[in-house]
């Protein structure tokens, strides 16, 4: 079962706290590259993975999409997503991602923002995912990068001739790691870049598009303080469809 960090009271008021927290997908540096691999939500049924404070949810039935299932494991999260929301064809389910089960072909779009990073056993999700999209329907999904999942400290080291280096540990050994984010000792799953295109594919899933993304100039100029992130990428974008 995953672990429930975000019910826990430190963690969820530092999450509040979060620009993407406050002010939803405009306030996730990620999102311009994430909407571009969106499909036109017009007439689809959407299953959104991890939904948070619903943010995802909202967007896509402005845009048209006809329902959107939104789970996530925290009760407060859905709690506050509920709050905000104000549209019976959203609805918004408490469930752990670890044994999703959700209807057969019910759905023809999948979506899921830096979720499955907390995830053990995506060999069960991702085929759950599949078998409940539509055939052709995409899947797009971000983590945090396997570079963030295995660091072995928390920030870059000066290297002798005066460059950054970003410290890794064990990156080829998967599994359960700790890190001290918004709050102490919470558990993340690492893997390899390569472990999640071997459970994609496995799952019966065609690779469209993989995107280890980083702020693009424009952004530097508008938040300098996000240039350290051209070193080693925080997010991975992933797209795919069903077979």
């Amino acid at each position: 079962m995953t672990r429930n960090i975000y019910d826990q009271e430190d963690f969820f008021a530092g999450y509040s706290r979060l620009p993407r927290s406050v002010q939803g997908l405009d306030g996730a540096a990620e999102w311009p590259a994430m909407r571009a691999l969106l499909p036109a939500m017009t007439g689809r049924r959407v299953l959104d993975l991890g939904c948070g404070f619903g943010w995802f949810a909202r967007w896509a039935r402005r845009e048209g999409a006809a329902s959107v299932l939104a789970i996530d494991v925290s009760a407060k999260m859905l709690a506050r997503a509920a709050e905000m929301t104000n549209d019976p064809a959203i609805t918004y389910a408490r469930g752990d991602l670890e044994m999703l089960d959700v209807p057969a072909a019910a759905f023809d779009l999948a979506y899921s923002s830096l979720a499955f990073h907390y995830v053990a056993n995506l060999e069960h999700t991702f085929p759950v995912i599949r078998r409940a999209l539509t055939p052709g329907a995409p899947f797009v999904f971000s983590v945090e990068h396997p570079l963030y999942t295995a660091p072995s400290a928390p920030g870059f080291v000066t290297a002798v001739d005066g460059r950054r280096v970003w410290p890794l540990d064990r990156y080829l050994d998967e599994g359960e790691r700790k890190t001290d984010w918004l709050a102490t000792g919470v558990i993340k799953r690492h893997r390899t870049i390569g472990t999640y295109v071997r459970l994609l594919l496995g799952a019966g899933f065609t690779l469209t598009h993989l995107e280890e993304w980083g702020p693009t100039d424009a952004q530097i100029a508008q938040h300098p303080e996000w240039a350290v992130e051209r070193d080693r990428p925080p997010f991975m974008l992933v797209a795919a469809r069903s077979s």
